[in-house]
């Protein structure tokens, strides 16, 4: 048992989320480490979410409100951590749910997408083909999901994926706690920001925006500005770290 009052609780209880969600064949084991390096990210943010981060969610609720036809991503991290987070930034956006994977089995595809539906998710199902442009099975995906949508949301992306659907011709939309990281250059629009934090600010921000000023947002996004940001809000931190 974890204490209440342990100083890093909530920390120490998702790691025991996705422990167990590993046990359960829901996270791949690698999705383990992958966390713990985010994590450390986080740090240098100061487990919060900075001013570059809830301005890279408004933009990113305006991409999905615009969008002819937006997907939401879902990996096993995000399933383990953020099922409620993904349902309900669906209902608010108009985002489709698909499941893509990396380690890729067809019991896995099961779990993930079993455990989304007992929180109320809509999943999409159908037959995948291999569409997306990659030599691992991230390259299969749904023709009515991923592989029809103009914008896709992507959190916990790898980058060779992320490049790929550019190269479809795509909006890609990322969370990623690293600015530094392939992902986050190469998307068209990244939050630095951890992953429950971020899509409930997302969901926020689809029931604020109207129409008109959610494509002025769109229209103005400039991805390489907010990471300059992040990184600055990151260096700011660590300048005054030992005040």
């Amino acid at each position: 048992m974890i204490p209440k009052d342990h100083p890093r609780y909530r920390s120490l209880m998702v790691r025991e989320r996705l422990s167990q969600c590993a046990k359960e064949g829901i996270v791949a084991l690698e999705g383990l480490a992958a966390h713990g390096r985010g994590e450390a990210f986080d740090y240098l943010l100061g487990e919060r979410t900075t001013p570059s981060a809830l301005q890279a969610a408004r933009t990113a609720a305006a991409l999905l409100l615009t969008a002819d036809r937006a997907v939401i991503s879902v990996n096993g991290n995000t399933a383990a951590l953020a099922t409620a987070e993904v349902g309900a930034l669906a209902r608010a956006s108009g985002a489709a749910v698909e499941v893509n994977l990396f380690h890729r089995t067809e019991e896995r595809i099961r779990r993930i997408t079993a455990l989304l539906e007992e929180h109320g998710v809509d999943v999409l199902t159908g037959t995948p083909e291999r569409l997306i442009p990659l030599s691992h099975d991230r390259a299969w995906c749904l023709p009515e999901g991923i592989g029809s949508a103009d914008v896709v949301l992507v959190p916990l992306e790898d980058g060779d994926r992320c490049a790929a659907l550019r190269a479809m011709g795509k909006q890609v939309i990322t969370i990623d706690l690293n600015p530094l990281s392939r992902t986050a250059r190469t998307a068209t629009l990244t939050i630095v920001d951890e992953l429950t934090r971020a899509l409930p600010n997302i969901t926020a921000a689809c029931s604020e925006l109207d129409s008109g000023t959610a494509a002025r947002l769109a229209g103005s996004l400039d991805n390489a500005y907010l990471l300059r940001a992040a990184i600055e809000e990151i260096q700011e931190r660590l300048d005054h770290a030992l005040d």
